[in-house]
């Protein structure tokens, strides 16, 4: 067991190493951005629903075609990949990090790491319940994707995906302030308090 367990921290470690090699470039903006994601100031948050909704009203107002949106995003993440490693040491003053710059920018690519794992695992775990389980996934899939299906045609596209955007640029900083965590133990104490009745409406 604890062969295993030095294993895979010595994996982690070193897929965490690798990765802050390949964003080793991107390191100032990855720290500015975690500071915004994390809401260090009050008005982050602001800021960051104000800079979306003015893209996705530009979008909304130029309304190209699927072919052009995604040239245009592709395009916009070449120009990034080949100025921003240049162009950030100069923008943010120095090239040089503090301990605590660096220890952050660890954390943040131990973090990505860790989330491209249970990725992968919950990746896994839908085959294993596809192959053990294949009536109830079948309708568990169907109904799941019905439900998606009806949503999507409900609400206008480009809107949808603002909301998501919205709450996956949100969903840090409502992490770290205990907001997820107040919610989803409320959700949970429902579903338990659900579940007891039904028990003693049996009983």
């Amino acid at each position: 067991m604890a062969e295993g367990d030095n294993r895979s921290t010595n994996l982690l470690a070193a897929e965490t190493a690798g990765l802050e090699e390949q964003l080793l470039g991107w390191g100032e903006v990855i720290l500015v951005t975690d500071k915004f994601l994390r809401w260090e100031k009050r008005w982050f948050p602001a800021a960051m629903l104000s800079l979306v909704t003015v893209i996705f009203l530009l979008i909304y107002y130029l309304d190209p075609s699927v072919l052009s949106g995604v040239s245009c995003f592709v395009m916009f993440l070449c120009l990034a990949d080949y100025l921003v490693p240049a162009l950030a040491p100069r923008i943010f003053g120095s090239s040089k990090w503090t301990t605590e710059q660096q220890q952050r920018f660890h954390e943040i690519c131990s973090n990505l790491v860790k989330t491209r794992r249970k990725i992968i695992g919950w990746w896994k775990r839908l085959f294993t319940f596809k192959e053990e389980k294949p009536k109830m996934y079948f309708t568990t899939m169907v109904c799941l994707l019905a439900v998606i299906a009806w949503i999507g045609q409900q609400v206008h596209n480009l809107f949808l995906t603002y909301l998501i955007v919205c709450f996956v640029l949100l969903f840090p900083g409502l992490n770290k302030h205990g907001v997820i965590s107040k919610y989803a133990g409320m959700a949970k104490r429902e579903v338990n308090k659900l579940l007891k009745h039904k028990e003693k409406k049996n009983e």
